[in-house]
């Protein structure tokens, strides 16, 4: 049987549908048959990071003598005798012949899920709190390090997936149920830890990995970004003050957008009343706003929650590698009915990063709220599907709190954004973790 594009697709559907793969095939007489798969994206610069990594590992097949060939020709000629999947982001490094003895250790006509193992250390609200009594026992991979799905057991998935409903419709943290897809509940393995696939060099590493937030050159400036703060009357005296007492001080132009004016802060007024659930109404306000002649001409705006924690340096840091003149919608992805021809959206409460070209295109392409309490991140998501802009993830925006998620991943530690303040001190959480002990010259 044959693995087409289709069915790598299937099988990563939450990453990578509506994202961009790089593909190769490495045919190695007496080793493997192997596809390493790199996971990209369709903004302009993370197709170019894709195709440079991609250019990378073409050179070390042919250094060792590897026969090659490009992308998903696989499908046509070479599925049937592929024996593993490697999937790599743009940012991991992969020394080719490591990878190639790693993977030789397993038997091929095996079902394996090889990977570095992440784990939570307690239950955790975005993985649903699955195996609360002991969140140590589940592993999933670290996609920073790489992970490989043998061809047997991607062909069984890949048949599993178009005869099955998932669970949820909603994709939250793909990695994590990616791994309780393939175990299904005991039918399917467990993830193999592989001590090889690293995240930071160290002795014997097949892979590592760089960062999510390059030096892509000087941070844009404050005044390139607007900042919108969503807010209400009620958290005036709550939330507001820790935005003055964390990060506010860090931007150029910020407003706090409410349901009342509050000189005291200030707050503007859209007129938009506050709702209990979803800021759809309030939010489009805000795009309006941004593209009066009152509002700074700024190249970004930024919306966020009045619970939101974020570090405004580190922000500036990563746009400098986007193209403010491209359509742009940057944050953390989420996905809705991916599989049946959904939509990806940027959460709220993490952070929503777009472009003067987005927000334009979103308010001249006629997309509108079904009502003031739908849901913001989901109706912007499913416009800009709409109007064939892409929705670009950074792991490094986080919709929970920090401990929601692994200790070990290593987008904590070079981290945006955070979200809530729920059995936390928000103060405490900012300076641990985005308050940058060292921070650049400010532009």
């Amino acid at each position: 049987q044959r693995i087409s594009q289709q069915d790598v697709l299937s099988i990563v559907y939450s990453p990578c549908l509506g994202s961009l793969l790089h593909s190769v095939f490495v045919f190695s007489p007496g080793l493997e048959e192997l596809v390493i798969v790199i996971q990209s994206q369709r903004n302009s610069y993370h197709a170019r990071r894709g195709v440079q990594r991609k250019v990378e590992i073409l050179q070390q097949a042919a250094e060792l003598g590897q026969l090659l060939v490009d992308a998903f020709s696989l499908s046509a000629a070479y599925g049937h005798s592929a024996s593993w999947f490697f999937f790599i982001e743009e940012e991991t490094r992969v020394i080719l012949a490591a990878v190639l003895q790693v993977l030789h250790r397993y038997e091929r006509q095996e079902e394996w899920f090889l990977g570095k193992r992440l784990h939570d250390n307690d239950a955790s609200i975005i993985h649903h709190y699955a195996f609360s009594e002991d969140p140590t026992s589940f592993g999933y991979p670290d996609p920073a390090a790489g992970w490989a799905l043998s061809a047997l057991l991607l062909r069984r998935l890949a048949e599993r997936i178009q005869h099955e409903h998932l669970k949820s419709d909603f994709t939250i943290d793909w990695k994590h149920e990616i791994a309780l897809y393939i175990w299904e509940e005991g039918n399917g393995p467990k993830l193999t830890a592989v001590p090889e696939f690293c995240t930071e060099p160290r002795d014997n590493c097949a892979t590592t990995f760089t960062t999510y937030l390059p030096d892509c050159g000087d941070p844009v400036s404050k005044e390139d970004i607007f900042v919108a703060v969503k807010t209400c009357q009620r958290f005036h005296t709550e939330r507001v003050p820790v935005v003055k007492a964390t990060w506010e001080k860090d931007a150029g132009y910020l407003e706090y957008y409410s349901d009342v004016s509050d000189a005291s802060i200030p707050t503007v007024s859209l007129g938009v009343a506050n709702t209990d659930r979803g800021h759809c109404g309030k939010t489009f306000a805000i795009l309006k706003q941004f593209l009066s002649k009152t509002a700074p001409e700024a190249d970004w705006l930024l919306i966020v929650d009045d619970d939101t924690l974020i570090s405004l340096p580190r922000l500036r840091r990563l746009l400098r590698c986007y193209d403010p003149r491209e359509a742009v919608s940057l944050g953390e992805k989420y996905g809705y009915s991916l599989v049946r021809n959904g939509y990806s959206y940027t959460t709220g409460g993490g952070g929503m990063v777009l472009s003067r070209v987005a927000v334009s295109r979103l308010v001249s392409g006629g997309c509108s709220c079904y009502s003031d309490d739908a849901p913001d991140d989901m109706v912007l998501g499913r416009c800009l599907t709409s109007l064939r802009v892409p929705i670009t993830h950074s792991p490094l925006f986080h919709q929970a709190r920090p401990e929601d998620y692994s200790e070990t991943l290593i987008s904590l530690r070079e981290a945006i954004s955070f979200h809530k303040h729920w059995n936390i001190d928000p103060v405490a959480v900012y300076k641990h973790w985005l308050q940058d002990t060292h921070p650049r010259e400010e532009l």
